[in-house]
């Protein structure tokens, strides 16, 4: 039901969040960090805007997945020299890749094979008990020392209902202790991170607190 309403929303993601800082500084980040053609898996890659289009033209070879039809194919046309994949993000690093969805770099066989993730406000939309699973599957394909760029929402929720955009989502979340305390857990430090308020346009969303965390896996 998550990937129909993003089906549905479409373009419109963009619009109500049309400022990126804290994101783009993530993506420079890993531009500094890894070297040209590095692999990248972008997890949840939405429209492609911005992280996928702006790792790509800095010289990465990026690998996108997303559970939205609608999110895949915006994200096509903006940076289609991407690879791009249909598949559930619980179901990363496991068999089900393969079975379920004919993924099979993003199944066991891919273990250690990126140098990088992102993932930006895509594991909010897991329950709080699904995320650590889908952070240790993340960190199943990465290589040793491989780097993670998180964007999350802070706030104490778990698979909460929220209306977005004439939508309703399921979202989670994390205050920035605890969620430090659940990276460590699932094999990553935090190398560093910052908080931005953020109101989101056209909608009747509250300002939230954006936390953009620098991880890095560890053994």
């Amino acid at each position: 039901m998550q990937a129909l309403a993003f089906d549905a929303i479409g373009a419109r993601y963009n619009e109500a969040f049309p400022a990126r800082s804290g994101q783009l500084a993530c993506g420079e980040w890993l531009l500094g960090e890894l070297e040209p053609g590095a692999r990248v898996l972008d997890i949840g890659c939405g429209t492609g805007e911005p992280t996928l289009r702006q790792l790509a033209d800095g010289g990465l070879s990026m690998t996108a997945a997303d559970l939205s039809d609608g999110m895949l194919a915006l994200a096509r046309q903006a940076v289609p020299q991407a690879r791009f994949h249909q598949v559930d993000m619980y179901d990363l690093a496991t068999p089900q890749a393969v079975r379920a969805w004919g993924v099979p770099e993003l199944g066991p066989a891919a273990a250690r094979s990126f140098a990088a993730a992102t993932a930006f406000f895509s594991l909010i939309l897991l329950p709080q008990d699904e995320i650590p699973v889908v952070l240790g599957r993340i960190r199943d394909l990465l290589r040793p020392g491989g780097l993670l760029a998180l964007g999350m929402v802070e706030a104490d929720l778990d698979n909460a209902p929220l209306p977005f955009l004439g939508h309703e989502l399921r979202i989670s979340g994390y205050l920035r202790e605890d969620l430090a305390r659940t990276l460590a857990g699932a094999g990553f430090s935090v190398e560093s991170g910052s908080g931005h308020p953020y109101a989101p346009a056209s909608t009747t969303l509250p300002p939230e607190e954006q936390l953009f965390l620098r991880c890095r896996r560890v053994s």
